[in-house]
């Protein structure tokens, strides 16, 4: 893991605060997938730096992309899946006994990961952490945090991160149950189809599709996934 140099004070006493909110909220959710997309959300709302968070889960060689906040999320995770290599990758695996990676400089990996490093660059993916998110019966995936520019995350923001994901882990395994994830899982699919499909009828990048489903979200006060379904059942979306 590289060491970096501190650039900005953590407000802890705020941050004790949002995590008592985050915690209460988590709670309070009725779904696995309302849970989850709790969770990202909060990641980028308190962790210095984060600009995108998203869950990652491995099942044998398949990757499966859960509560992204942002398209640059979906397309890393799809990149690790296709070239069965990447940070997140690793974490969700837990390849060896690191359960938390920080990386101030995506460039700086490129011998370990030469086949994800140059694309991932090329969508805008500056710098990056990740936490295991497990307890002591289970493993549930990584929490990965992502920043548009390199050095973006302190060794506070790990710290906070390493926090979060703890009562992240918690709160998922509280919520958790097989037909709950299963769903969970069908409909991230379906967040992944419907970007397709608004892609192919309206020519537009991936980041702008996404977009497009959240406005959609948003306006309509559907969620994200309801939203994804709607698309993927019809074929389309006014836009």
């Amino acid at each position: 893991m590289l060491e970096c140099e501190e650039v900005e004070e953590m407000d802890w006493e705020g941050f004790a605060t949002q995590m008592g909110t985050m915690s209460r909220d988590l709670l309070a959710q009725d779904s696995v997938d309302a849970t989850l997309e709790r969770i990202t959300e909060s990641a980028v709302e308190i962790v210095v730096g984060c600009d995108a968070a998203g869950i990652l889960v491995v099942q044998g060689n398949r990757v499966q992309s859960l509560a992204p906040t942002d398209a640059l999320v979906v397309r890393s995770d799809e990149l690790q899946g296709r070239r069965g290599e990447g940070p997140n990758f690793d974490a969700a695996r837990h390849r060896g006994e690191e359960r938390v990676f920080r990386i101030e400089d995506l460039t700086a990996y490129q011998d370990r990961w030469p086949l994800y490093v140059d694309a991932a660059r090329e969508f805008g993916i500056g710098s990056m952490m990740g936490f295991l998110l497990y307890t002591d019966d289970q493993e549930l995936g990584a929490l990965n945090l992502y920043a548009r520019g390199p050095s973006a995350f302190t060794r506070d923001s790990e710290t906070a991160g390493l926090l979060l994901a703890s009562h992240a882990a918690v709160a998922l395994s509280s919520a958790r149950n097989a037909d709950q994830l299963h769903q969970a899982l069908t409909s991230r699919h379906a967040i992944g189809e419907a970007m397709g499909i608004i892609r192919e009828r309206y020519k537009l990048p991936p980041d702008e599709a996404f977009r497009v489903m959240r406005r959609l979200s948003q306006e309509r006060n559907i969620k994200l996934r309801d939203i994804a379904q709607q698309i993927c059942e019809t074929g389309t979306a006014i836009i």
